[in-house]
């Protein structure tokens, strides 16, 4: 028996089982199996492991994606996270290569998956308050949001989970230094029923540009004197 007498149904299951870059490979066989790779129903899950991933041409966005994870575990990771004040010419120019297209991707998300219930982010440092806004907004049946290492997540971020996160059961924002105790506490007080998790993130050192902490200390100094 050949695989496309298979009825629709079985082609999606075994589908199913194939990773993204074999499911394009096998729907360039021929137009029954292309068919399945278009079927809506076969991306209700997408995982990415780097930016790069997010720009091939090898998975569908629509609105049956209800589970979206894009993790970066890459040393490059690294260079994102830093400062944007205190990165060199080599480290802004490594970072301008992707800086949006995280941001983008997401985007294409808020306008293509109405029906997402879950989104988890690690590494994604160019990832905005901005984009976290529109998200919830389009996506209004979201249940959990799991942040990682995203490095400029503020207090914005939640404060837009306590106006638009009606379905949001579970928020974790671990190691986002620019997370803050009294935006933890607000999103405590106004969504109860929310699984909170900040593992480190009101702990870390917050950003700051140079004129910052030189009013800073300027201010430290004075009460010093007093």
């Amino acid at each position: 028996m050949h695989i496309t007498q298979l009825n629709r149904e079985c082609l999606l299951h075994l589908f199913s089982f194939l990773d993204k870059n074999s499911r394009k490979n096998l729907a360039k066989t021929c137009h029954k199996l292309l068919e399945v790779f278009q079927d809506p129903l076969l991306w209700n899950l997408l995982n990415f492991h780097s930016p790069v991933e997010l720009k091939k041409d090898n998975f569908l966005l629509g609105p049956a994606l209800k589970y979206l994870s894009i993790c970066w575990y890459s040393e490059r990771v690294k260079v994102c996270n830093i400062e944007d004040w205190m990165k060199n010419s080599f480290q802004k120019d490594f970072c301008n290569r992707h800086e949006n297209t995280v941001s983008d991707f997401l985007l294409d998300v808020c306008n293509r998956c109405p029906n997402l219930l879950s989104l988890t982010l690690s590494g994604c440092g160019h990832v905005t308050d901005d984009c976290i806004l529109q998200l919830l907004k389009n996506c209004p049946k979201l249940q959990s949001l799991k942040l990682e290492n995203c490095v400029r997540i503020t207090d914005h971020t939640l404060e837009a989970v306590t106006l638009y996160g009606g379905s949001l059961r579970t928020l974790h924002v671990d190691f986002c230094r620019n997370i803050t105790q009294a935006g933890l506490q607000r999103v405590r007080e106004k969504c109860p029923s929310v699984m909170l998790r900040a593992e480190r993130s009101a702990n870390m050192i917050p950003d700051s540009k140079p004129e910052k902490k030189l009013m800073l200390e300027k201010a430290s100094r004075k009460l010093v004197q007093l």
